[in-house]
Formats: structure tokens, sequence, C-alpha cells
């Protein structure tokens, strides 16, 4: 067996490029923020807390216990705390830690410091050092409480370097172990991923090469696939509607074209060989050939609208016309056959359609009723109004059609299964026509239907 060759733009390696790319994102934010920050981390962390401590001292400080609140907060906190009046000392929390730089008295710097901020209209100010005794950062937060009162807090940031070199190990080995894992996981879930995937490519290949029987179906119930086999069941469906339209056309077509064609060949035949002789049967069989001939160019124009119209090469010539007389001048090519009664009841009214479109509307409705037609040899057309439309009703007395068969008139050589007393004179195709027309004017049409009393097919025209 032939194995596949790798495709690195398949979607099983992209998406396990993907997963490799995000892991190791994750794993340079971690390294970033975990080694490279994580002075600066701690060193944000402090002052807010030295800040928070300032807050509550700023809350409290006219309590009678503000004192035992100061120990309280300078033990808790691991913070000293000095309060000065007048540029005396009055208070100087015993915690003396690493970061009590504050509350040295040979420190030149932050004496000078704490001068020039109590001389100043500043409420607050926040002051950074760096204590060479102990290697360490250390803020100061200087705070006024009212005239001549204020508080320093002093807080130790130590140097992590150590705890960055503990991390920095570690993530090594975390670097490492997160790699593997990412390289195996992402692999595994690629693969089920890309698994209903290709299945869906490999039974939209079997329906690409003309097998409509394929079923699209996947086992994993993922809501964006569920719909897209959902999709392809759908189109298949369609497809093979339409494929099975399709032969039925030709065959229809080819049918269509080979009845007429031989007749003519036929009555050819007969002119040259039989009747050539007899004028009146000549002319009997060149009446039929002229007939046939007609009959031929009549599917071809069909089958020509047809397609104009359904490949939208043709547009709509708008214009605004009396439909009262459009009907009326149908009507009267129908005159010649002087055993239908055609019953038309209708009002002026204009309105704003393409002229030779509605014609052969209203020309293939009729032809449709004809073909039919009741006992009574009888059509009525009406041309009624409302409110807001139009309507334009054509009416045969005929058995009217089946109720599973109403949904399918419209479709292009759709057999109903039913007898009508004249002799069939279009082409299977003009209720398709009429209906393509009339969507192309975002008409409103339809048909009703009575079993044994007769049809009426109508289409509505806004006003």
């Amino acid at each position: 067996m032939k194995q596949k060759k790798l495709n690195r733009n398949s979607l099983i390696n992209k998406i396990w490029i993907y997963l490799i790319i995000f892991s190791s994102l994750i794993i340079s934010f971690l390294w970033i923020f975990q080694v490279l920050f994580l002075d600066t981390y701690y060193e944000y962390v402090k002052t807010k807390e030295v800040k928070e401590v300032a807050n509550k001292i700023i809350k409290n400080y006219n309590e009678e216990n503000f004192k035992e609140l100061l120990d309280n907060y300078s033990f808790k906190e691991n913070m000293c705390i000095e309060i000065i009046y007048k540029n005396i000392e009055i208070y100087s929390s015993n915690n003396l830690n690493r970061g009590c730089i504050g509350v040295n008295p040979k420190n030149i710097n932050v004496i000078n410091d704490k001068i020039n901020f109590q001389n100043s209209n500043q409420i607050n100010k926040l002051f950074k050092y760096t204590n060479k005794e102990f290697n360490n950062k250390i803020v100061m937060y200087g705070i006024k409480l009212s005239n001549n009162l204020y508080v320093y807090i002093n807080s130790s940031v130590e140097i992590l370097s150590s705890t960055t070199n503990i991390l920095s190990r570690q993530l090594i080995y975390v670097t490492i172990l997160v790699i593997i894992l990412s390289l195996i996981i992402s692999y595994f879930i690629s693969k089920i991923i890309s698994k209903p995937i290709v299945k869906i490519n490999e039974q939209a290949k079997k329906m690409a090469d003309g097998d409509y029987k394929t079923k699209f179906e996947i086992e994993e119930n993922i809501e964006e696939l569920n719909e897209l086999v959902f999709t392809l069941n759908e189109t298949k469906e369609k497809l093979e509607k339409t494929d099975e339209i399709r032969r039925e056309l030709l065959a229809n077509i080819s049918h269509d074209l080979k009845t007429p064609l031989t007749m003519i060949k036929a009555y050819a035949e007969m002119i040259k060989d039989i009747s050539y002789n007899d004028e009146e049967k000549t002319y009997e069989h060149l009446d039929t050939i002229i007939s046939e001939t007609d009959r031929l160019n009549l599917l071809v124009n069909d089958i020509l609208d047809l397609s104009k119209m359904q490949s939208n090469t043709e547009e709509l010539n708008i214009e605004k016309v009396n439909i009262n007389q459009l009907i009326q001048n149908i009507i009267k090519r129908f005159e010649y056959d002087k055993e239908i009664n055609i019953i038309y009841d209708g009002i002026d009214a204009f309105v704003y359609i393409d002229k030779k479109k509605i014609e052969q509307v209203m020309y293939n409705l009729i032809s449709n009723a004809i073909n039919y037609i009741g006992n009574d040899n009888q059509i009525i057309i009406k041309l009624s109004k409302n409110k807001t439309k139009y309507r334009i009703e054509v009416t045969d007395h005929g058995k009217g059609i089946n109720e599973n068969d109403i949904k399918h008139i419209w479709d292009k050589y759709y057999k109903i299964d039913r007898t009508h007393n004249r002799n069939n004179i279009g082409t299977g195709l003009g209720l398709s026509i009429v209906k393509n027309i009339l969507e192309k004017h975002n008409f409103d049409y339809g048909v009703i239907s009575n079993k044994n009393k007769g049809t009426t097919f109508y289409f509505e025209i806004k006003r």
C-alpha cells in the first residue's frame, strides 16, 4: 500500500504547529514574568502594601489606641513607622528590621528628603533608596497627617537574585517537560479535530464523483461540524434532484425535438415520393410541416428564455403599462379557436412591469388553462384590486390538481397524471418560465385548485 506523503499544509500539521506555538508562547511569558520582571513586580507589591498601611494610618490616627495600632501595623507588615511633629520624632516602631533606613538619623540623604517633603505642600510622596549595608532596596512613603505632623513608613524590597536563580533552574525543567507534553498532546488533539473533517472531505469527494447515495455523518458532537454535515446533506439532496431534473430535461427535450423532426422528415419524404403530383395533399403535408416547425420553434424559444432567466443574463425593462389593455391584447390571440369561451372581468390599472415578460406570463397561463379546460370550454380571467395590490387570476373548470402535485407544477417538464379535453399545445416549460419571470419581478404568485372543480393561477402586482 502506497504511503501518503506528509503535507505540511494539512489540517493535522497546521493544528499541531499552532498548538506548539501556543505552548511556546506560554513558556516564554513564564520566563519573562517569573524571571526577568520578578524584581520589578515584587517592588510594585511592596510599594502597594506601604501605601495601604499609610491609608490605614490616615483613617485611624485620631483613635485613642493609635500607638498600639502603629505597633501592630509595624509588626504584622514587617515595616518601620516613624512619626515626626514639628521636626521632632515622637514615635518610632521597635521593629528594627532591614527596611528601617528611614529611622536612621545618620543617613543624610533620607534626612534631607524628609526636610524637603515637610517644607513642600505635598500630601504624600514615595522615596526609593538602596541600603548598601544590607544590599537591599528600601521604599519609604511619607504622608502629611496635619500641620507639622508627618508619618514615614519604611519597607525592605529584598533583591531576589537567589530566588530568580532557583526559578530559572526550575523553569528549564518545566520548559522541557511542557514542550514534550505539548508535542504529544497537540498531536493527538490535531488528530481528533481533523478526523471528522477528513471523513467529511472523503464523503464530499464521492459526491463530487456523482455518488449521491453517500450520506454525510460524523461520530463527534461538534456544533459547527454538525451544521456543516447538515448543509452538505441538504446540498447533496438538491444536487441529486437537480441531476434528476437534468436527466429528465434532456430526455424530454430529446423526445420533443425528435418528434417534430421525425414528422417533418416523414412528410417531406411523402411530398417527394407520393403527393408531389397531388396539389391538395401537398398543401396538407406542407401545413403539417409548418405546424411541426412552429412547435419546434416554440420549444427552442422556451428553452432559450428559461436559460436566460435562470442565468440572470437578461435584465428587466421596467415601464409603465396599462395591464388591463395588455390582458385584452393577449386574449385576442386566442380568438382563432371558436370552441373556447374566454370571459374577462377587468379594470383599468397602470403598473410598472416588463411588458414583454408579463405578456409571456399571461400567454403561458392562458395556454395552460386551455390545455386543462373543463367540459364547459370556459376560461375566466379576472383583474381586481385591493388596498395595496392588483391581482390577476386565470381560472379553468377542469379536473383540478392533486394536492401532492401542486408543489411540483412549477418544475420543468413535471408530469401531472390527469386527463384533459384538448391536445397539449405547450412545451412543458410554460409554468417554469412564469415562475422565473414573476420571481424576477418580486411578485407574489400561486395556485388554488379544487378536485373536479377547476384550478386558478394568480399573481399580484403592487399598486
